[in-house]
C-alpha cells in the first residue's frame, strides 16, 4: 500500500460519511451535503446527524439537514476552512443550531500513516514485552482502564490489539475496531505508573503496521486538547489529515457533563 492509496482511502470513506464525492474536501469552495443514513459510513456514527463538518485542509464539507444550508453555508464563507471549527465560528454556527435544539459537542483531529516515516524510523524498543491478542482472548480485558483501545459497545467490531506487559501484568493495550471495512481505528491505554516510558507509541506502532499488513488503513483520532494523545501519534508515524466538529442534540450533551 502507498501513501497515495491510503490518503484515497481516507477520502472515499470520508465522502461516504458525509453524502458527498472524495473530491468535496479537495475544492476550494465549501460544499453542503444532506446527511443520510449509509451502511457503508463508519459504524459508530449515528446518522442522520443534525450538522457535522470536516476539513482536509482546502474547504468545510458540512452534512447535516438541509434546512441548515441556508443559515451554516454563509458562516462557512465567513470564517474560512481554519475558523469556521474554532471559537468564535462556533459560537455563530451554535446560534444557528439553537432551532433545532442542538450546539458543537465533538471536535477532534484525525490522523493517517506517514509511511515514510512509520515503516522506516526507528523505534525506540519498549522496555516491556509486547505481545499481539487475537479477539478470543479479549474477554476479560472489557474494563474501564483500557476503554480506549476495547469498545464494550461494539465489542464485535474488535479486531486485533498489541498488549505491554511487566511479567504477567497488563500495563498498556492498544487496539484496532474495524469501524468500516477499509479503515480500523487505534485506540490506546497504559496504566498510570507506566506512562511517558514509550510504551504507547510503542504499541500503537506496532499495532499500525500489523493493519497495513492486512492491506487496511489504521487511523487515530485524538481531541485537539490531548497533547498526550497527539505527541503519541505523532512518535507512532502518523501524521494530520482532516479535522471533524460534530452537533449533538442538548439533550445528548447535558446528559454527559451531568
Amino acid at each position: 500500500m502507498k501513501q497515495r492509496d491510503i490518503d484515497e482511502i481516507a477520502l472515499a470513506q470520508s465522502a461516504q460519511d458525509c453524502g458527498c464525492m472524495p473530491e468535496d474536501f479537495l475544492a476550494d469552495t465549501h460544499s453542503f451535503h444532506e446527511s443520510v443514513k449509509n451502511e457503508n459510513a463508519r459504524r459508530y456514527l449515528d446518522l442522520p446527524l443534525t450538522l457535522d463538518l470536516v476539513s482536509y485542509g482546502p474547504c468545510v464539507v458540512a452534512s447535516g439537514d438541509p434546512a441548515l444550508e441556508a443559515s451554516v453555508m454563509p458562516l462557512l464563507e465567513r470564517f474560512g476552512a481554519p475558523h469556521a471549527m474554532e471559537t468564535p465560528g462556533i459560537y455563530a454556527l451554535n446560534e444557528a443550531l439553537e432551532p433545532y435544539d442542538a450546539q458543537i459537542c465533538f471536535q477532534a483531529e484525525y490522523f493517517l500513516p506517514y509511511l515514510d516515516i512509520m515503516t522506516t524510523a526507528e523505534r525506540r524498543p519498549s522496555r516491556y514485552e509486547i505481545r499481539s491478542l487475537e479477539p478470543e482472548e479479549f474477554g476479560l480485558l472489557y474494563l474501564p482502564e483500557w476503554s480506549n483501545a476495547l469498545s464494550a459497545k461494539r465489542p464485535q467490531l474488535d479486531r486485533v490489539a498489541y498488549g505491554a506487559y511487566d511479567g504477567d501484568t497488563l500495563i498498556g493495550l492498544a487496539g484496532a475496531s474495524a469501524d468500516c471495512d477499509t479503515m480500523w481505528q487505534i485506540g490506546v491505554d497504559v496504566l498510570p505508573g507506566y506512562r511517558r516510558q514509550g510504551v504507547a507509541s510503542a504499541l500503537t506502532h506496532a499495532l499500525a503496521m500489523d493493519i497495513l499488513e492486512r492491506d487496511i488503513v489504521p487511523f487515530y483520532c485524538a481531541a485537539w486538547s490531548n497533547l498526550a494523545s497527539v505527541r503519541n501519534a505523532l512518535r507512532s508515524g502518523f501524521r494530520p489529515a482532516w479535522v471533524e466538529a460534530t452537533a449533538k442534540p442538548n439533550a445528548f450533551i447535558r446528559d454527559m457533563i451531568r
